[in-house]
C-alpha cells in the first residue's frame, strides 16, 4: 500500500491535539517541520547500507555523487535545527514529562517526512534511557496508535534501544516484547562486544548495532559476527568513519554498515 504524501500526513496531524500546534508544512521545500519553543526542528536521514550488494565502486566513482551503496536496509532519523545543526533534546529539556512530549513530536515528524516521501526500507528511531524510565509500561503503544491513525505501518519502524537497556537482560526482554507487540521491530545498541551475551530468546532483537570503530580497536569483529550469526540476528556496524575501517569490516564479513563515511555530502566533498 502506498503511504499518503507529506501534505496529506501534515493535514492528518491537525486531528491530534498534541501535534496540530507544532507540525507544519514547508511549502517551498515540500517537507514537514516542527516548532518547539523557539526552535524549528527538521528531519535528516543517515542511510544504513547492505554492502553485500557490492555497490562500493558505484558510490565513489559515480559522476553525480550517487548516494547508493548497495541496497539500503533503511535510514536512521536525525533531528536537526533549521541551521542544519543536530538538535539533542536531552541537552535542553530537564523535565521528563516535557521530554516525552518532545520525543513523540520528533518521532512523528520523522515518520511524516520518511513515509510521505515514499522512502523505502526501514525507519530507525532512537530511544533515550530517560524516556524508557519516564514511560512505565506499554512501551510503543502511543506511537503505534499515532502511526496507524495516519495510515502508516509500524512494522517498517525499528525502535533503537540504548546500550544501558541492552546491558540488563530482564529489562531488555520486557522492552523488546512490548515494542514488538505493538508492531515495531527492535534494535539493541551494544555498549561493547561482550554484551551480545545479554541477547537471548528472552529478548529476540530484530537487529544488533555496535560502534564499528570500537569493535576494530578491540579486535572483536570476527567473534562478534560469528556469535551474531549463531543468534540469527543481523549486525549493523555504526559510526564507520573512513575507508580503512570499512575495508577491515568487509574483510571480516560485515554486511550492514552505517556512519559518516556513507553520507552523500561526505562522498562528494572527498571526490
Amino acid at each position: 500500500m502506498i503511504s499518503p504524501d507529506i501534505p496529506a500526513l501534515v493535514e492528518r496531524a491537525t486531528d491530534h491535539p498534541s501535534l496540530r500546534e507544532h507540525i507544519s508544512l514547508d511549502m517551498r521545500e515540500g517537507t514537514a517541520f516542527a516548532q518547539f519553543r523557539a526552535v524549528r526542528l527538521e528531519s535528516a536521514y543517515q542511510p544504513i547500507f547492505d554492502v553485500s550488494m557490492n555497490g562500493f565502486q558505484t558510490l565513489w566513482s559515480s559522476p553525480d555523487c550517487a548516494d547508493r551503496f548497495g541496497d539500503e536496509l533503511g535510514f536512521q532519523a536525525l533531528t536537526e535545527r533549521a541551521d542544519d545543526e543536530l538538535f539533542d533534546p536531552f541537552d535542553t529539556v530537564a523535565d521528563d514529562r516535557e521530554l516525552v512530549v518532545l520525543d513523540r513530536l520528533a518521532r512523528t515528524l520523522h515518520a511524516i517526512n520518511f513515509f510521505g516521501a515514499q522512502r523505502h526500507g526501514m525507519l530507525f528511531l532512537r530511544v533515550h534511557e530517560r524516556l524508557l524510565k519516564s514511560v512505565k509500561y506499554d512501551h510503543g503503544q502511543h506511537f503505534s496508535s499515532v502511526l496507524m491513525g495516519f495510515g502508516l505501518n509500524p512494522s517498517r519502524v525499528t525502535i533503537e534501544l540504548p546500550s544501558v537497556a541492552v546491558a540488563h537482560r530482564t529489562f531488555l526482554g520486557y522492552l523488546v516484547n512490548s515494542y514488538q507487540r505493538y508492531g515495531f521491530k527492535v534494535a539493541g545498541n551494544l555498549p561493547n562486544a561482550g554484551h551480545i551475551l545479554s541477547v537471548s530468546d528472552m529478548a529476540r532483537l530484530d537487529f544488533i548495532k555496535i560502534d564499528g570503530g570500537a569493535v576494530l580497536r578491540d579486535a572483536m569483529a570476527k567473534p562478534l559476527l560469528s556469535y551474531a550469526n549463531r543468534l540469527g540476528i543481523p549486525l549493523i556496524f555504526d559510526r564507520v568513519a573512513n575507508e580503512t575501517q570499512f575495508d577491515s569490516l568487509q574483510q571480516f564479513g560485515a554486511r550492514f554498515v552505517q556512519g559518516p563515511l556513507f553520507e552523500p555530502k561526505k562522498v562528494c566533498a572527498e571526490r
